[in-house]
């Protein structure tokens, strides 16, 4: 930030000190958001600039972090501090505490345990690490985030730290109130940078012992073919695990890498940064080409400028941006292990003399899935534990090897052996995935076996990644069948994975939904959809299943109807059911077959003009050209001389009034029967009408614009019911949304409500005032209802609340029946009145009883008070 030397108080920028960042929202107070106090640490300035301006680099206050280090113990191993399974918040409050016990870091706070993260959750993993004296806090705590172990933020002067993904991976972009920012509205500019520089499409694992394994990805952006890499991985032996960080690797280089940045602008912004959206968030933005995502939030900037007006921009992460992320994090876990190694210049061991090994501590393994090359899941693990520096009678030893076994769960299953390494740190595949597995590891010294360590038992985990969504189904109707066709892609150009195994084909009828599959895809191509009825709607959808059970998302919808084989006008007259001519609808002398009178069968002039019964040549009696414009007399066509009806849609090109304006008379698809009719006889306003097979109780669409001024107001109204007695209303406007049960006029309320308005919404019935119930929400952020509650009756083991009033006249007993078996517990809530004779309520009135509630279950309660006089309970009784 840059201050005039002169500005207020300027002279406690000028020392040392904290700057924190605030915003007000709507007048309210100030608040400091996370990861908003910096420190000014660093000062430049100029001696002959005479405007006295003095600039200021200020880190965040976590920078204060790198000032407090890793003090040696007693303890050491190989010269390093050992933490042997332990959680995040151990290693963490471990730098912490002792800094503060030797004068460092006294205003830093933290307010995670070492059993619970800042959100008061069980931390979800376990490390066991060796860390070097002199290594700074905050190197740590950045390293533990890029592995995936944690999350973490400042606020204020407190550390935060959580589970992963957890408190700083809200998704704010779905449920019924998403953070939008729009173009225009939250967002002023839109740049996009993409590059293919990092783009790659095989790469080749190099690993220990000559291990060599070459992974490659269909599915990587490659316009101008293979573009290969290479990557050395020491202290891999085993194929799995290289294939594992080999497709890790591609994965991340598969795409243009695209930065996704957005402008923001406050002063017409619906959400604002801090106040409801920060970094770690998922929110809806628009992604590359401005289409609306789901996007996570990487960085907030903010600025202020001369004007003293605030701007700032957002960076925002895509899917698959936040997916090599992912995959990064997995990747350093395979390759540290979460172990320090290396030599640290201590004194030699003694000789072993056939000395035991002690048993290595802090054994954890890591599990994970990953696909072999015919795309089936398999399992590999990661195992790290604490480096053997003794003997079993802690006499110091030199350690030569270790051994990690493995076997399946079960009692009576063999151990194997899976690895051999000198590290602290081993990896293996392939196991079976879905099945839990015990291992444990021991080392060696010239030969001795140690003793093992104690047993750790792991579950490996499938493959639960599903398949790219599909490509929206490709419809056709040919020959009375629907065929359903996929082009064998994913969303975004993309192929299946290696482990895909079948796409399900959805169909359901839209007006009564009720999805079934019907029919299946290994690869692109179709399926045939018979037996459905001819001009009915049908809905189709693809969902991907790979090898795992993993299901994608829906693909697109898309909706056809079938075609019939001929004219509708002659199923049910000529033709039955499209299979059978109709009996007596062809005369005995009119049954020609096809093509068997033809033009050389017909004597020369044996049909003259008085053998042609009038109007028996109709247009589709005469070929194609054969009557051209010279034989037709100049203004013999005119329009006395076309026949009303005459023209029909099938005469008219498809382009013939493409680009036109069609005026005067309405449009409607058909006279009679299921028909769409645009803007009727008499329709005062622009309105659409949709008409059943029979009858005129038609639903309607119609906009009107006096309704709100300045407004365009859309109405949806429905026919009436069987007994005319309802209808409905939905009406959509800028602030305003409404649906409503009225009556067959659709002129007066005649049922439930529904009222969403900028300022208030409303939910209930509404017939007339005796019988008007709703709950009411407003701006103010109170509730009211209106209406009158059930009294005490049987509701069904489902009901909410049981409320209402009950007289006894004699017994200390009261005993409160639900009538059912209530599906949950019950909260009774229960007053008593007493109405013994000169307890009316007057002033003078002493109170002389008292009661409880001394018993309650899902069928009721039981109530018992002190006097045996007439008395009323009232009550209210909430399941929970």
């Amino acid at each position: 930030m840059t201050y005039p030397d002169g500005g207020l108080n300027a002279d406690l920028i000028a020392g040392h000190c904290e700057v924190a960042v605030e915003y007000a929202a709507n007048g309210g107070s100030w608040v400091e958001p996370p990861n908003a106090r910096f420190l000014r640490i660093k000062r430049s300035g100029d001696s002959t600039d005479r405007t006295g301006s003095r600039s200021y680099d200020l880190p965040g206050w976590a920078w204060m972090l790198r000032k407090v280090v890793l003090y040696p113990n007693s303890a050491m191993v190989d010269g390093k501090r050992q933490f042997n399974a332990v959680s995040s918040g151990e290693i963490l409050a471990t730098f912490i505490q002792e800094g503060k016990a030797r004068g460092a870091l006294t205003h830093l706070e933290f307010n995670f345990s070492l059993s619970q993260d800042s959100d008061g959750k069980a931390w979800a993993k376990a490390l066991t690490l060796a860390i070097e004296p002199g290594k700074d806090l905050l190197s740590v705590l950045i390293n533990l985030g890029e592995q995936g172990v944690l999350d973490w933020r400042m606020q204020g002067r407190e550390l935060q730290v959580f589970n992963p993904d957890t408190v700083l991976g809200k998704d704010r972009a779905s449920g019924p109130a998403p953070v939008d920012l729009r173009l225009g509205r939250d967002v002023t500019e839109a740049p996009d940078t993409g590059t293919l520089e990092d783009a790659v499409s095989a790469i080749l694992i190099g690993g220990e012992a000559g291990l060599s394994v070459e992974v490659t990805n269909e599915a990587a952006v490659a316009p101008w073919g293979r573009w290969e890499t290479y990557q050395s991985q020491s202290g891999v032996s085993d194929v799995g695990t290289a294939r594992l960080l080999g497709e890790n690797a591609l994965e991340r280089v598969a795409r243009e890498r695209v930065q996704v940045t957005r402008g923001l602008m406050f002063d017409r912004a619906r959400w604002l940064p801090f106040e409801h959206y920060q970094p770690g968030d998922y929110v809806l933005a628009p992604g590359d080409g401005g289409a609306m995502e789901s996007l996570r939030l990487r960085q907030i900037t903010l600025s202020v400028d001369t004007d003293g007006q605030a701007g700032g921009n957002v960076v925002l992460n895509d899917r698959f941006l936040e997916r090599e992320i992912r995959l990064a994090r997995q990747a350093a876990g395979i390759l540290d292990g979460g172990v320090g190694s290396g030599g640290s210049g201590g004194e030699p061991a003694p000789e072993t003399n056939n000395r035991t090994p002690a048993a290595p501590q802090g054994l954890v393994v890591d599990p994970v899935a990953y696909l072999d090359e015919n795309g089936f899941a398999r399992g590999q693990v990661t195992a790290s534990w604490a480096a053997v520096n003794s003997d079993v009678a802690g006499v110091a030893l030199s350690i030569d090897g270790y051994e990690l076994y493995a076997r399946v769960n079960t009692a009576g299953s063999l151990w194997m052996q899976i690895a051999v390494t000198d590290e602290t740190t081993a990896t293996f595949s392939p196991l079976v995935v879905g099945t839990e597995y015990a291992f444990k590891v021991r080392a060696t010294s010239a030969g001795m076996k140690g003793d093992f360590s104690g047993q750790v038992v792991r579950l490996i985990p499938d493959d639960a990644i599903p398949p790219p969504v599909p490509t929206q189904p490709q419809l056709t109707t040919r020959l009375g069948v629907i065929h359903v066709g996929w082009d064998g892609r994913g969303v975004g150009d993309v192929p299946m994975p290696s482990d895909f195994s079948v796409m399900r084909v959805w169909m359901q009828d839209p007006l009564a939904p009720g999805a079934a599959v019907v029919g299946h895809l290994d690869a692109a191509g179709s399926v045939v959809v018979p037996g459905q009825p001819y001009g009915a709607d049908r809905e189709f959808w693809f969902t991907a299943l790979d090898r795992s059970g993993n299901e994608s998302a829906e693909s697109e919808h898309a909706v056809i109807a079938t075609q019939p084989l001929v004219d509708t006008d002659l199923i049910g007259a000529i033709i039955d059911g499209a299979e059978h001519i109709i009996d007596g609808t062809i005369p005995g002398d009119a049954k020609i077959t096809a093509n068997t009178i033809t033009g050389r069968l017909i004597q020369a002039s044996a049909i003259q003009a008085g053998h042609i019964q009038a109007n028996a040549v109709e247009a589709d009696k005469i070929a194609a050209g054969a009557i051209q414009a010279g034989h037709i007399a100049a203004n013999a066509v005119t329009a006395g001389t076309v026949a009303a009806g005459a023209i029909t849609a099938n005469k008219l090109a498809a382009t013939a009034i493409d680009g036109k304006t069609i005026t005067g008379s309405n449009i409607r698809t058909s006279a009679t029967g299921r028909r769409i009719d645009l803007q009727p006889p008499g329709a005062s306003v622009p309105e659409m009408r949709f008409y059943p097979s029979s009858g005129t109780n038609y639903t309607s669409l119609a906009t009107y614009d006096d309704w709100f001024p300045g407004e365009a107001t859309f109405e949806i109204t429905s026919g009436t019911n069987q007994g005319r007695t309802a209808a409905s209303s939905t009406v959509v406007a800028a602030g305003f949304l409404s649906m409503q049960v009225k009556d067959s006029s659709l002129s007066s309320p005649n049922g439930g409500l529904m009222e969403i308005a900028e300022g208030y919404a409303r939910y209930g019935y509404f017939k007339d005032a005796a019988r008007e119930q709703y709950f009411w929400f407003d701006n103010s952020g109170r509730t009211r209802h209106v209406g009158k509650w059930w009294d005490y009756t049987q509701q069904g083991n489902t009901a909410g609340v049981f409320a209402g009033s009950v007289t006894f006249g004699s017994g200390q007993f009261a005993a409160f029946t639900y009538g059912a078996t209530m599906a949950s517990n019950m909260g009774p809530v229960c007053t008593m009145r007493d109405g013994a004779a000169g307890n009316s309520g007057s002033s003078s009135f002493n109170p002389n009883a008292y009661w409880c509630v001394i018993a309650s279950s899902d069928t009721g309660f039981t109530a018992k008070s002190s006097t045996t006089t007439s008395k009323a309970y009232y009550f209210w009784s909430h399941r929970h």
